[in-house]
Order: C-alpha cells, then structure tokens, then sequence
C-alpha cells in the first residue's frame, strides 16, 4: 500500500501582490490634489461667495418687529425691497396692489360703513404701525371678496441706509382675516391671519414677472423668534425667512385695460 502521504500535492503558494511603479504614486498625488483644487476653485468657492454677497449682510442689521402708537409689539418684518419709491409704486401697482388711504375721519366712517354692509373699498385705510420711530411711509391693500373686511395689505418704511446705493424699504405684510374686537384694548380693529409668511410669499410671486422684479431671494435666520402675538393679540408664525426683491430702476407703469 503506497504511503497515502505521498500523494497529497502541496497547494501552490499565492503569488505576491504586484506593487504599483514608483512613479504611479507621486502622480496620482498630483491628480487628487488637482481635483481638490477644481473642485475648491470651481464649484465650492464660487458657491459660497454667491451666497455671501446674495445675502446682502447690511439687510441682517434691519428691524424685526413693528410696534404700535403704544409701544407694544406689531406685526414682523417679512419683506425688504430695493428699490427706489417711484418703482416700487410702480410695481406694486401693477400686480394689483392699491395704495391705502391715510386715516381720516372720514375714511374711518367708509370703512366702517363698506365693512358693514359688505361694499368694495379698495383704498381703505390701514391702521399705524411704527418702524424706526415713524409710521409707515407707505401701505398697499388687495381686497379679498367684496368688502373690506378681508384683505392682503403690507406696510412700508424707508430704511435710513442704502443697499448698493439704492433704498432699502422694509415691509410688514399680514393678512386682515376678519373685523373684530382687539385681544388687548377691545377696540375694533382686523384681527390677521397667523401665517405672515404666506402674505410675503404671494407679494415676492406677483412681484416676480421679468418687468418687475429684478431678482428675488430669500435671506434664512433673519428672525430669531418664530412666532409672537401683534397688537392686537393675533397670533402669528413664520419660518424666520426675510424675502428680498430686488426691483429694476426703469419699472414700466402699469397697463391700464381700454
């Protein structure tokens, strides 16, 4: 009988792993540091540098909240237009916007009496808020249905500072949801719906056609606090979002139908 060690065969040993030429590695050294460097030049850098100058850092130094003739807290900033007043009116204008008559006593009376018996008033005036000390230096309105006691409106105050040598105009834009008494002082007043963001949204959309706006962007972090109550103890809520609109200097006048 044959020794059965003999007949077992002795497995071959793996062959050594081949090792790239020397001069492979320096090269593909040379390769990934030119990719970092294309893709750093070429997509990072530029990215984040168009984000810094879109977000117009000055705007991040501009008020957040409105107040009332009494000091207390209003409605939030939402809104910053560039944009000289001879285009904003324009602009505005044009995408059906109406500008707001100022507090009289008789406009208080057709207010009143339109709100009542459910008549159109697309002028009617809208309450003082304050912004740097002042009340707004103009207020647009977009009547919802057939009467005054709903409505889109935003109010405007002229920035003391100039963003690339243009005004800067900040707005507070809310929704009048209904006609009411205040939470706070049982006055009567319009009590706003709680989604300010909604209402600079649809200003930033209707404002976005190429004869309008010449570009529109939001800036994130603007509010710290999300949510607040007004004067009037509505509630509301945003996203914390500034939306920028950017208006051309030759704004066309609006279209009129014939």
């Amino acid at each position: 009988m044959a020794n059965s060690s003999s007949e077992l065969k002795t497995a071959p040993e793996p062959a050594p792993a081949s090792k790239p030429p020397r001069w492979k590695t320096p090269l593909l050294a040379v390769a990934g540091l030119l990719l970092l460097y294309l893709l750093a030049a070429y997509v990072i850098l530029p990215l984040v540098w168009r984000t810094t100058v879109k977000r117009h850092p000055a705007l991040g130094d501009g008020p957040r909240i409105t107040h009332t003739g009494n000091g207390v807290p209003g409605d939030p900033v939402n809104l910053a237009l560039v944009s000289s007043e001879t285009a904003l009116v324009r602009a505005l204008t044009a995408a059906k916007w109406f500008p707001a008559d100022p507090i009289t006593l008789r406009t208080s009376l057709r207010i009143a009496m339109h709100s009542v018996f459910r008549r159109p008033d697309d002028e009617a005036p809208v309450s003082d808020l304050f912004l740097f000390g002042r009340k707004q230096d103009l207020a647009f309105a977009q009547p919802v249905g057939d009467s005054p006691r709903q409505r889109h409106h935003v109010r405007f105050w002229r920035w003391d500072r100039a963003e690339d040598g243009r005004p800067v105009w900040f707005g507070a834009a809310t929704f009048d949801e209904r006609v009411g008494l205040s939470h706070t002082t049982g006055q009567i007043t319009h009590h706003i719906g709680p989604d300010v963001d909604a209402e600079r949204d649809l200003i930033m959309t209707e404002l976005q056609p190429a004869d309008r706006a010449q570009e529109a962007y939001y800036m994130d972090g603007f509010h710290q606090e999300l949510q607040g109550e007004n004067g009037g103890g509505d509630p509301w809520r945003t996203d914390g979002r500034l939306g920028v609109v950017l208006l051309p200097v030759g704004t066309a006048p609006p279209t009129t139908a014939p």
